[in-house]
């Protein structure tokens, strides 16, 4: 593992290291802080298999500016990988992590290919009036399976900001969980998701409220085309402490082609009295009335469903807390557009006599 830090964060005690170089005794009483608190299957082999993952400690009260990018970088068919990054906020500390996922299996796999699996976990601790803002880009090869675990501990007066970007993976699994442990802690969970080919892209998250004052605000958007699939299950859980809580929940999904299918299951499980608390979800084609109302105006159909689809995106790139990424992930959508286009295209043109 390559790494760099600015020496000026160095002298602050920022630390930037690989778990097998990392100070045993400063890591050991908090990997596994997250994950073993919603253990599966996936998770207790990721313990089992191990081997290293990339370590970010703030001290208290410091204020990091830049972002501290991660790239965990997948190769091999036939093998399994199990990246891990640990984030840990101290009191009353400032940080963005970019965590980036890739594989090398950007062409079109042999037939008998066996493909790729990624086990990821990814934990954030935040100290009390922490403030962090994590990304997570994944961006796999058409024969990578990934299944992640994303889970966050938030304390007193801390936020978290954390979007997620999903584009790519034959399967693509992950689980978003944060607990809020401390009054006054703050969660604003996004995704951004597009699902083609025969691409399946499943989500789960939680957002689980412990302690009173606490607030949460879900918003998961998503388009699947071609035969491509996506799931989203969502729980909102506020426990009888838990007073006073406000949580909200959000997915909207596009479903572009025939085909295609987008499935949502929103939840609720409230043993508090004194809540907000609210779901919602959808799940269909693009609106019909859009699609007139740029045809009148001269707007060409494929260029119709471009600019609405990246509309339909537009709230969710709002909310990034890394602003430079929005032009990138706007060309990663036009691309998945386009690629349906070509392909269009080209069977029409072979059907022609």
């Amino acid at each position: 593992m390559h790494q760099s830090l600015d020496d000026a964060l160095v002298a602050k005690g920022v630390e930037v290291c690989e778990l097998a170089t990392c100070d045993a005794a400063a890591v050991e009483d908090l990997l596994g802080t997250c994950s073993d608190a919603s253990p599966d299957a996936f998770t207790l082999l990721h313990d089992a298999f191990l081997a290293g993952g990339a370590v970010v400690k703030v001290p208290a009260g410091v204020v990091i500016e830049q972002p501290i990018v991660i790239l965990h970088w997948e190769e091999g068919d036939g093998y399994a990988t199990f990246p891990h990054t640990l984030v840990v906020a101290g009191e009353a500390s400032e940080v963005t992590v970019f965590d980036r996922y890739g594989s090398a299996d950007r062409g079109k796999p042999p037939a008998d290919a066996a493909g790729h699996l990624v086990d990821s976990v990814v934990e954030l601790i935040l100290g009390d009036g922490a403030h962090v803002r994590y990304v997570s880009v994944q961006e796999h090869g058409p024969h990578t399976w990934q299944i992640a675990l994303q889970r966050a501990h938030i304390g007193r007066d801390a936020s978290l900001r954390s979007s997620v970007v999903a584009l790519g993976g034959k399967y693509a699994r992950l689980r978003s969980e944060s607990l809020l442990a401390g009054e006054g802690a703050e969660s604003d969970l996004t995704a951004v998701y597009f699902g083609d080919g025969h691409q399946m892209l499943d989500f789960r998250t939680l957002q689980d409220h412990a302690a009173p004052h606490t607030r949460s605000d879900l918003l998961f958007k998503g388009a699947v085309e071609d035969s491509a699939q996506s799931v989203y299950s969502g729980l909102i859980r506020v426990r009888k402490e838990a007073q006073k809580t406000e949580a909200f929940q959000t997915n909207r999904n596009l479903v572009l082609s025939e085909g295609a299918e987008a499935k949502s299951v929103p939840n609720l499980e409230i043993e508090a009295d004194d809540v907000r608390c609210s779901h919602a979800s959808t799940v269909g084609p693009i609106d019909d009335d859009q699609l007139y109302y740029l045809a009148t105006r001269g707007v060409s159909p494929a260029e119709a469903e471009r600019l609405i689809v990246l509309g339909f995106f537009d709230d969710v790139f709002d909310r990034l807390p890394l602003p430079s990424l929005v032009a990138p992930l706007r060309r990663s959508v036009i691309e998945k557009i386009e690629h349906r286009d070509v392909i269009a295209r080209a069977e029409s043109s072979r059907s022609e006599p």
